[in-house]
């Protein structure tokens, strides 16, 4: 397969890029299945007049944001990337941050929340690439 003959280096580096990109689907899931049931009430830009309600569902959405609300999602998208494990691979255990909340002291408690999460993190992947493909093959 596409790993033979690599090292444990590489591996952490890939399992370290699926679990951020399974935790960056499974945020876009959830921002794309929200605004069916909420939107924020008040102005997205004020200045152009856009409301949130304004604005809509799926890929329709990215026409609608004002191009300095696309600088602001850069720059911030940027800025948590760059000070976030851009290098845990190298120094520990990939996607490990040293946050207890979502984890657990018990060492078995740990090992079966990190496999649901990198299990649940493949499903987004799957899921956000559905709801694109549906989205844009219907409109809907």
């Amino acid at each position: 397969g596409f790993t033979k003959g690599n090292d444990e280096a590489a591996f952490k580096r890939r399992r370290s890029v699926e679990l951020k990109h399974g935790r960056v689907c499974m945020a876009a899931c959830m921002g794309y299945i929200t605004p069916q049931y909420y939107k924020f009430p008040g102005f997205l830009s004020p200045s152009l007049g856009v409301k949130f309600s304004d604005v809509p569902n799926g890929l329709a959405a990215f026409s609608k944001v004002p191009a300095l609300g696309w600088v602001q999602i850069i720059f911030f998208a940027g800025i948590v990337e760059g000070s976030f494990g851009f290098n845990d691979y190298k120094s520990g255990i990939p996607g490990e941050y040293g946050w207890k909340v979502l984890t657990s002291s018990d060492p078995t408690e740990k090992t079966k929340k990190l496999k649901a999460e990198l299990a649940n993190g493949r499903l987004a992947m799957m899921a956000i690439i559905g709801m694109f493909f549906q989205d844009g093959l219907t409109g809907s």
